[in-house]
């Protein structure tokens, strides 16, 4: 059997473990996480490689790495991803943004030197983050078990399918392999987490149960990402109390 029909047949079994879950959970009902004792075996495992060989070196490479070429290299992922974005805001029926991150990569790739200055931003052309987990539930698909994945970190079972068409979309993938493909998502998570040192900081002084807080943080980020920013306003009240 070839790599691409074994690849065809795991992600139809994740469609289908997906689909069981019918609508969108909102993050203010009780997490979906039967995994549990798994997820923090796994969470320790990313806890600990992040804090002995991760983060010293997100750390490092804040504090050497001149910020204008940080910046750079923030920008030139931020736009060499874009056309994942453009795809999912047309997925989820998004014409007018579509459009505005069409051009803001054109821009960015032609007048911003292969994306390294963002010139869009100041010409009105915001960025959008949109992914393939946020289109489904814009589709309404719900969020399914809690899943920690190890090294990528928190994620969903809905979050975990979109990883596979995401990946068929990563330009790395298609051009390299070795250690250029390494190398490019080394680079790539050591520049994500130096944006998050601040975060961790946070999260490690105001934390009695950090896998809580984290499980709760990331469901509420993607409920706000689902929903652009403006979700609707959780009902705490039930209507028959008021029916008697």
């Amino acid at each position: 059997m070839s790599k691409l029909k074994q690849g065809r047949i795991i992600l139809a079994g994740v469609f289908t473990m997906l689909l069981h879950a019918c609508a969108v959970t909102s993050p203010y009902e009780e997490a979906n996480d039967p995994l549990e004792s798994a997820n923090r075996v796994v969470y320790r495992f990313n806890d600990t490689l992040d804090r002995k060989l991760i983060k010293p070196v997100a750390e490092y490479y804040r504090d050497y790495v001149p910020s204008p070429v940080r910046t750079g290299v923030g920008n030139f992922f931020g736009n060499i991803y874009e056309p994942i974005v453009i795809v999912n805001d047309l997925l989820q029926w998004k014409p007018k943004q579509a459009a505005s991150d069409t051009m803001r990569f054109g821009f960015n790739t032609i007048f911003g030197v292969a994306g390294l200055i963002d010139v869009s931003t100041p010409w009105g052309m915001e960025e959008h983050h949109e992914d393939f987990g946020q289109t489904f539930g814009v589709w309404g698909i719900g969020e399914g078990w809690y899943l920690v994945l190890p090294v990528l970190g928190p994620s969903t079972l809905r979050d975990t399918a979109g990883l596979p068409p995401a990946w068929a979309m990563e330009p790395v993938n298609m051009r390299t392999n070795g250690w250029v493909r390494l190398g490019w998502y080394s680079l790539f998570a050591v520049n994500k987490r130096s944006e998050l040192l601040s975060a961790s900081r946070v999260l490690d002084a105001g934390s009695v149960d950090a896998y809580l807080q984290v499980r709760t943080a990331y469901r509420q980020k993607r409920w706000f990402e689902i929903y652009d920013g403006n979700p609707p306003e959780p009902d705490f009240f039930d209507d028959e109390l008021f029916n008697d």
